[in-house]
């Protein structure tokens, strides 16, 4: 491997740890916060990507969409349908899929969990100028472009 090569691979490194520390600190304070008590912060997960479809999603794309694994969102799901935030139906275009819908009762809690949070991650990100904050927003859609 080349200087340059080493170089490369050492800041990419560098880089990705910063990342990960950074989403480390601020899940911790996010879920250290008295807000939960209403939703889960992973409950929350799950009803803001929901709401932020804006429609239905069959589970494997709800995976793709939050930070669980598939048997861990099978687990909650089923809590969220008891509690009576999301619902599962049929796939009419394909049977053996499943949809899941954000119940009018999911979409409320989302909405008032969702206030205090929107103002939290505010708070958490007043570290960060307008204009970095639009080049972290930046970066990190260049990061899931590649998914």
């Amino acid at each position: 491997m080349s200087t340059t090569e080493a170089r490369d691979v050492r800041l990419a490194n560098e880089s990705w740890e910063a990342l990960l520390g950074a989403q480390a600190s601020v899940m911790r304070g996010f879920a250290a916060e008295r807000m939960w008590d209403e939703v889960a912060l992973t409950e929350y997960d799950v009803l803001y990507a929901l709401k932020k479809a804006g429609c239905a999603l069959r589970q494997s794309e709800l995976t793709k969409r939050v930070l669980l694994s598939q048997p861990a969102l099978s687990r909650l799901l089923d809590r969220l349908e008891q509690r009576g935030l999301v619902g599962r139906a049929t796939d009419p275009d394909d049977r053996r899929g499943v949809l899941i819908t954000l119940t009018d009762a999911g979409a409320e809690a989302q909405q008032r969990v969702g206030a205090r949070h929107a103002r939290s991650v505010e708070a958490r990100l007043r570290c960060l100028t307008p204009d970095q904050q639009r080049q972290l927003r930046d970066l990190c859609a260049l990061l899931t472009a590649t998914d």
